[in-house]
């Protein structure tokens, strides 16, 4: 096999990592493989992602990857897959590598396969660009923590909400030891003087695969974040790969993983409790209505004052966003608010907005906008 067609399976296999919420399960080109777009403060940046491996001892019934599975099985080197990278980063194709890997006997191995990748570009060729590298589930700590010293990012796949979810799609994994255990392991290295400076950690949890709920998904995303810096979770719509014991089971829509997209911020970013969400009577999200207005909508906290209201207040207004809220709070210190424009100037969308503030007691109806 040519090293152009083992290069494009390894990162054709790689798509289902996600790095970015909006390009998801998307090829990239023949010609030059493994390319992928990610988002970075709000521009796209071309990234080489790829597996070094789709060799993999675990049963995940939804994976392209799983053991079962009958397919050719690929593998690169440390040294090699570096060569690869580094050549592409010099043609200036990409500017980033996201490596993950499957696991073919033992996860301490594997981990080491990925560290001495990125210790290669970063001793050998001297490579001070991004690097984002999967933690394997069942990793010892000290892999993890050499991976964090090398990477700007890792992450580590929960893939479930729940022990029962994950166990519904894998028999091979411990949820509280393989994953949870690992997730501590990386919160509690974050500030380690020998992790790499400013180094975030992200997850990806399968959304459709189990039959657990929106609510009970962003239960768990919850927790995280208000126990770890978890920096985004990153919800993966499941579809069906032939030769899978989920062959057959319905895609997930991706109209789901995006209402999710949209709750999880609100409560990442936001702090928003789930108890503030609304959720239909099977505790899923509504799909065609904006999570943070069916929110408002429910609260007897409207309207607020926006030449008082605190922070808490104006974030949960639809239309105020966090930097906004802390642009008002500043402003009114000196000038207070006396009209919409000067609102919408500073980024507020007032036509979603003007429902549910005043400003110095009055509404829209008396006030002038322009």
């Amino acid at each position: 096999m040519s090293l152009l067609k083992t290069i494009q399976i390894l990162t054709d296999s790689a798509q289902y990592d996600l790095c970015d919420y909006v390009n998801s399960n998307k090829q990239s080109s023949i010609n030059l493989p493994g390319i992928y777009q990610a988002t970075s403060n709000g521009c796209k940046v071309p990234i080489f992602k790829t597996l070094m491996s789709n060799k993999c001892k675990n049963d995940c019934k939804y994976c392209i990857n799983q053991s079962k599975r009958n397919f050719q099985r690929l593998q690169l080197t440390p040294e090699y897959l570096s060569k690869i990278f580094i050549d592409y980063y010099n043609r200036g194709h990409v500017f980033g590598l996201f490596l993950s890997s499957g696991i073919s006997d033992d996860p301490d191995e594997t981990m080491e396969n990925i560290i001495e990748t990125a210790y290669i570009l970063r001793k050998k060729y001297s490579y001070k660009d991004y690097i984002h590298l999967k933690i394997i589930p069942g990793a010892n700590k000290d892999s993890i923590k050499r991976a964090m010293a090398l990477s700007n990012r890792v992450s580590i796949n929960i893939e479930a909400a729940t022990a029962d979810g994950l166990s519904t799609i894998s028999s091979t994994k411990d949820y509280n030891n393989d994953i949870l255990k690992r997730l501590r392991w990386i919160n509690s290295l974050r500030n380690s003087k020998d992790v790499f400076p400013r180094s975030t950690y992200t997850t990806q949890l399968i959304v459709g695969a189990n039959d657990e709920t929106d609510k009970e998904i962003l239960t768990r995303m919850s927790k995280i974040y208000k126990k770890f810096k978890l920096k985004r979770t990153y919800f993966s719509p499941f579809f069906p790969v032939e030769g899978t014991e989920f062959e057959n089971k319905k895609a997930c829509s991706e109209y789901r993983t995006n209402a999710l997209y949209n709750a999880d911020k609100l409560i990442n970013s936001y702090g928003y409790n789930v108890k503030e969400l609304v959720f239909n009577d099977n505790d899923q999200l509504y799909l065609n209505e904006d999570p943070k207005i069916l929110a408002a909508e429910r609260m007897d906290i409207f309207p607020v004052e926006i030449n008082q209201a605190p922070y808490y207040d104006l974030i949960r207004v639809p239309g105020i966003g966090t930097r906004s809220a802390h642009k008002i709070i500043s402003f009114r210190h000196k000038n207070p608010f006396s009209s919409y424009h000067q609102l919408k100037e500073i980024g507020v969308v007032v036509n979603r907005a003007e429902k549910y503030i005043t400003i110095n007691g009055e509404i829209q109806s008396n006030l002038d906008f322009f």
